[in-house]
């Protein structure tokens, strides 16, 4: 492994490099509309290993794996109906369903962190379905950040923080959703949201005509799903309307024109879930203590408040991994 990864342009050329990176076994962070992924063969032993080492990531918090089809899912995983019902709606797109293994499924055990079910999904970004198509085959890839910190958004934030641990980084600019896929697993028919995500809790009852359940928050069945994580260095609090003059401000909505950074002038979630990771990390940055100002929770506001109250937890050993 180089000192800086190759950046590889969007083309067709920077596809191909990217694909015989990955065949080797080598990691590459790819761009998906959610956030940017570390991929490597999610059949492959060796490339699984060197994600959670490059991440420091737990051996116990299972991975996301990517597909270009839907034909490839139904190889690895017998997926319920209401779960066909999600993905003939959803996918590809910013949701993640979380299935029974098939027997035959060829997946390195480490992907699933000793489960029975695998967290798959159909990733809209055209360069993610490039890179899939030109690989040939399952691609594992969380988020391409150190285990517990930020996500990604951009391939600056990639290199910043998983530097010469990685083969490459195929370059796809911003990621337009800005937030981690929506997390659904199943209890027999029955859909439970596991993480909140890109996809809001709304759109998705809707496609089902039915309320999604809550999980077990004891149990880590799918990924995402530490107490303490997206964390930036810097302390953060939440729900902030006067800020310290020790804080750097985050803003959300016309009343925070004092704020150092915004998520949202104009208040649209949308956005904000957009820019979220990124003020972050320009964030952490420039400031030891960070304040952001509060966040309606309807629509994807639950997601981004779900990533703040992680980011703002406690820290423990396993967090700072």
């Amino acid at each position: 492994m180089t000192d800086h990864p190759e950046i590889l342009l969007p083309d067709d050329a920077g596809i191909t490099r990217a694909a015989e990176l990955l065949a080797r076994g080598d990691l590459v962070a790819m761009p998906t509309e959610t956030v940017y992924g570390l991929a490597g063969d999610a059949r492959n032993p060796q490339a699984v290993a060197r994600i959670f080492a490059a991440k420091g990531r737990p051996a116990h918090n299972p991975l996301i794996v990517h597909l270009a089809r839907m034909e490839e899912a139904e190889d690895l995983v017998d997926l319920p109906a209401a779960a066909r019902t999600l993905a003939a709606h959803f996918w590809p797109g910013p949701l993640t369903l979380v299935a029974p293994l098939r027997p035959d499924h060829r997946l390195a055990p480490a992907v699933t962190a000793g489960l029975p079910t695998v967290a798959l999904r159909l990733p809209a970004h055209p360069l993610a379905r490039q890179l899939l198509e030109a690989f040939g085959g399952p691609l594992a890839a969380p988020s391409a950040n150190p285990s517990g910190r930020i996500s990604p958004t951009t391939a600056d934030h990639v290199i910043a923080g998983l530097g010469g641990r990685i083969a490459a980084v195929l370059d796809g600019g911003a990621c337009h959703v800005g937030l981690e896929s929506t997390i659904i697993g199943f209890d027999g028919e029955q859909a439970v949201m596991l993480r909140e995500g890109g996809l809001s809790r709304d759109a998705i009852e809707a496609a089902l005509g039915t309320q999604l359940h809550a999980r077990d928050a004891a149990k880590i069945t799918a990924p995402g799903q530490l107490a303490s994580h997206y964390a930036p260095r810097a302390r953060l609090r939440l729900n902030v309307r006067a800020p310290t003059p020790e804080e750097l401000w985050i803003g959300f909505g016309p009343d925070c024109s004092g704020a150092a950074l915004q998520l949202s002038e104009s208040g649209d979630l949308a956005e904000a879930a957009a820019r979220l990771f990124a003020a972050l990390h320009e964030a952490d940055l420039r400031a030891d203590q960070i304040a952001i100002a509060p966040v309606p929770d309807s629509g994807i506001g639950a997601a981004i408040n779900d990533r703040l109250r992680r980011a703002a937890a406690p820290r423990t050993p396993e967090s700072e991994a």
